[in-house]
């Protein structure tokens, strides 16, 4: 029976690609992004000159620390999603007093264990309990033995720009259900901001991001039997300034036909796959689109205006 579900699931999630790469624009989901190899390249990421979100955000948070825990308040149940290697966690765990308890969502299982691991070796008075799950599905999270005042959902790292804005609504829509009545949401919003600013940070020198965008494809050849031929691709990032969002595109270099599962898909050469979007946005646009079911408590930026850190609480 076990085995079956794991069929199903992995049956389930190759239609799901194959749906994305039928489409006139081919799109894969970003978060097939993330699986050890993706989840390391990330982390290698957010370490670079260019990449600007990762370092401002962070400083965002040192520099509002006593702020920010005070808003979350005492026993806290803090829940993450999209945990990673859990660096900005430690901020917060290093100065919320009392916490109840914290539940890391990350869709790397092996990732995510490893860096429990290490957070139970360091913070060893807190409660954690860490759920292997793709936190854009339904999941359920574990029994808590410990009395908590409010859950309050942590999502930084902008991370809200990669849903569409429709769908935005509705994933705040579930935290909102997810923390409850009194429960708040701390969450990282990237600012529009200059065109050379954005589009340096998602085309490195170094070309980590390349790497990071060809190894969807690599995890595609070795999961489902692809036969992509990483050398036929290219890496691009531009900004969309109708949408306000930077797109990740792998082009195509030429004409080609590419097997994945029973399925054969066709690309002419500079057609490309959408592999990622990053929703920018001014405070007044994401208000309006948290405002049915959070209202923002309180906006911490840092002195260029380029990223936010916002407390919203349940409406």
């Amino acid at each position: 029976m076990k085995n079956t579900t794991v069929e199903q699931e992995k049956q389930r999630l190759l239609e799901e690609l194959l749906s994305g790469l039928r489409q006139p624009q081919k799109m894969l989901p970003s978060k097939y992004f993330y699986d050890e190899i993706g989840s390391s390249l990330f982390e290698d990421i957010c370490a670079l000159r260019e990449y600007y979100p990762t370092r401002t955000e962070i400083g965002i948070l040192r520099d509002n620390i006593n702020a920010i825990t005070g808003r979350l308040g005492r026993r806290c149940l803090l829940i993450e999603y999209g945990s990673g290697a859990s660096v900005k966690i430690r901020l917060l765990l290093d100065h919320l007093r009392n916490i109840a308890a914290y539940v890391p969502i990350d869709i790397s299982a092996d990732h995510l264990l490893n860096a429990t691991e290490e957070l139970r070796k360091e913070y060893p008075r807190v409660k954690i309990f860490p759920v292997p799950a793709d936190y854009t599905q339904d999941f359920d999270l574990p029994e808590i033995d410990a009395p908590f005042n409010r859950r309050v959902v942590f999502f930084p790292g902008s991370t809200i720009g990669n849903f569409m804005p429709d769908q935005a609504r509705g994933f705040l829509r579930h935290i909102a259900e997810v923390v409850g009545t009194d429960g708040g949401l701390l969450i990282g919003v990237d600012r529009k901001k200059s065109l050379s600013v954005l589009e340096a940070a998602y085309n490195d020198s170094k070309g980590v991001t390349a790497d990071f965008n060809l190894n969807m494809l690599v995890r595609l050849n070795n999961e489902y039997n692809a036969d992509f031929d990483l050398d036929a691709f290219r890496h691009e990032a531009v900004y969309n300034g109708v949408y306000g969002r930077i797109e990740m595109h792998l082009i195509s270099k030429r004409e080609q036909l590419v097997q994945i599962g029973s399925e054969q898909i066709s690309f002419h050469s500079g057609e490309s796959i959408l592999t990622e979007y990053s929703y920018k946005y001014h405070p007044e646009e994401f208000a309006a689109i948290a405002k049915p079911w959070f209202h923002v408590d309180t906006v911490w930026t840092d002195a260029h205006g380029w990223f936010s850190v916002q407390y919203l609480t349940v409406r």
